[in-house]
């Protein structure tokens, strides 16, 4: 479905599993676990690979950046982080959630970070996941390298460097089955919606110099912080920076050692362990 937003802004949002469950003839709410996806430029799709798992302890909302995926694409001049993070609070107040859990993977973690800043006292709790708080290329290209030899890290530069169709193609072909320790290009493992001149965007603009740190030290909330030892794009030691940044009575960080970019996708049974525990503590 596609909801307004305000402003006339639309985004696709999917919904599974029910926000008041029957327990002895009486009907209990459940909490709300709200999405954001990875990208930018993508869509919610990945989230379906694993993420609906949680639908026996959560209400689960999907939905599609603005710009991305089946929303509304919009103009570039909202094609950046502290638009995305109201979207959050404005999607919210669409579906009446109040005190939703936000779980950011990867870029989603991004728009999750900033949402925290601005919006401090909006979520009931944060997830952190397979992301960062500010560039780090160089620490990107050495773990490719680590990963895939040179040829990849040649590769990632090219990309990253210059993202025209030529790099993209060769990076997803190359460098998308480094991103997960589960045998497969992450890239085609399910149909997703691309908007190439949205990324490229984010690639010439906020990308060269995102710093969420001062946004994970207004954190009023518990924040789990999920990352992968061997996450080539959103690398282990920026975890550790996400973590040092949040305040120490909030934060709860969890470290994969066997699992690369979204750690639900290479060591699934663990990070749900650890998600449902959060989520319903």
């Amino acid at each position: 479905m596609r909801i307004d937003i305000g402003g006339g802004v639309r985004l696709y949002v999917d919904i599974d599993g029910l926000g008041l469950v029957p327990v002895d003839a009486k009907l209990v709410q459940r909490p709300t676990l709200v999405l954001l996806h990875g990208g930018p430029g993508m869509d919610h799709a990945s989230y379906k690979l694993g993420m609906h798992l949680m639908r026996d302890v959560a209400q689960v909302v999907m939905y599609d950046h603005r710009g991305q995926g089946r929303s509304d694409r919009r103009t570039p001049d909202e094609w950046n982080l502290d638009t995305w993070a109201d979207d959050v609070v404005r999607l919210c107040d669409a579906l009446e959630i109040e005190k939703p859990i936000v779980f950011g993977n990867s870029f989603g973690g991004f728009v999750a970070q900033r949402y925290l800043g601005r919006h401090p006292h909006h979520p009931a709790k944060v997830v952190l996941s397979s992301t960062i708080a500010r560039p780090n290329f160089a620490a990107v290209f050495d773990q490719f390298e680590r990963l895939g030899g040179t040829e990849a890290r040649q590769i990632a530069e090219a990309f990253w460097t210059v993202p025209n169709t030529a790099n993209r193609e060769e990076y997803f072909r190359v460098c998308g089955p480094l991103y997960t320790q589960t045998p497969g290009n992450l890239f085609d493992s399910v149909e997703t919606i691309r908007n190439n001149k949205l990324f490229a965007h984010w690639n010439d603009a906020e990308n060269q110099t995102f710093d969420l740190r001062a946004d994970l030290a207004r954190a009023q909330c518990p924040v789990l912080v999920l990352g992968g030892e061997h996450d080539p794009v959103c690398p282990i030691v920026g975890s550790e920076e996400i973590a040092e940044c949040l305040p120490a009575e909030h934060v709860r960080f969890e470290r994969f050692a066997h699992s690369g970019h979204g750690v639900f996708r290479d060591e699934n049974d663990k990070a749900m362990a650890i998600l449902r525990e959060f989520v319903t503590s």
